[in-house]
């Protein structure tokens, strides 16, 4: 079975192509906002247009706009090709690749979460979770790291408070779904959103 892999939570864009238990075309681009006029344009210079059996695409939590965008391409070509659809965190797919990287006992992914505050969950090298995935301010993160490595796009908030922690900056790459449990690819394909939503409903009078 042919898979697409489509990663988008951040300010990367990211897509690949695994076969096999091989990855046979990537490509990873740091667009900033640019995911929409990105996404399709990467697809399309894919091996026979990306066409594959099955769509993987990460749900965040990160960008707002990001993952549904990354979301959205994935339900209109699984729609088209026929292909099944399943989701995946961008948070174990960080730590993967870390332990992919430098094997620890454990890593504590942070993650830019937007309002001063990281996204952070830490997880074992089998990728089981060590912690709920939260949202925090950097001062709570760093006392919540206890010591751990951590990596991701948010680690910057951490080195402010200490540069002597083990850290490593990193945004996650849609090839790294390689490296995933099949439990941890076979989330709905929706967004995960990390955090309450800022707007609040409407109390009737």
């Amino acid at each position: 079975m042919r898979t697409l892999v489509i990663e988008t939570s951040t300010t990367a864009c990211s897509v690949a192509l695994i076969e096999s238990d091989a990855i046979i075309a990537r490509a990873h681009e740091v667009v900033g906002r640019g995911h929409a006029e990105r996404l399709i344009p990467m697809i399309a210079e894919l091996p026979e247009g990306g066409r594959a059996d099955r769509i993987l695409v990460g749900c965040g939590p990160g960008s707002f706009t990001g993952v549904r965008v990354g979301i959205a391409a994935a339900r209109g070509l699984a729609l088209g090709w026929g292909a099944e659809i399943a989701g995946f965190s961008s948070l174990p797919l960080i730590a993967a690749a870390g332990f992919a990287d430098r094997l620890t006992d454990d890593i504590a992914v942070i993650m830019e979460g937007g309002h001063g505050e990281v996204f952070m969950q830490a997880f074992s090298a089998d990728l089981s979770p060590r912690s709920d995935t939260v949202s925090l301010k950097p001062d709570a993160a760093f006392a919540a790291l206890a010591g751990r490595r951590a990596v991701g796009n948010g680690v910057h908030w951490l080195a402010a408070l200490d540069d002597s922690l083990d850290l490593t900056e990193a945004l996650p790459d849609a090839a790294s779904a390689i490296l995933l449990p099949a439990a941890l690819i076979a989330l709905a394909p929706s967004p995960i959103y990390g955090r309450a939503p800022d707007a609040k409903p409407s109390v009737p009078k």
